[in-house]
């Protein structure tokens, strides 16, 4: 399993909104080596949750819930992943 670094600004979309909505698309990705690695992703795998602009702090932990697909509203030939908000268990 393998494990990434996802970063929103955010005033866009923040993880107060993911764990509102519980699964969020990460779509809109266009910078060649991020997209290289969004196409890397495969489901189960995690994420740490990267706010960025002025808060710039990791501020959660997802999980990719599908592999990742071409992006059908994106002309430009991006991909997409869903993904949920991490739910970890305490070890005891």
């Amino acid at each position: 399993m393998a494990h990434w670094l996802i970063k929103e600004e955010p005033t866009h979309y923040s993880f107060a909104d993911l764990v509102s909505d519980g699964r969020t698309r990460w779509d809109g990705v266009h910078n060649p080596l991020a997209l290289r690695h969004l196409r890397a992703m495969r489901k189960g795998d995690t994420a740490i949750y990267y706010h960025t602009g002025d808060e710039r702090a990791c501020v959660g932990i997802v999980r990719v819930a599908t592999d990742p697909r071409p992006d059908p509203s994106d002309r430009r030939g991006s991909f997409l992943v869903d993904v949920d908000r991490c739910e970890l268990s305490r070890a005891r």
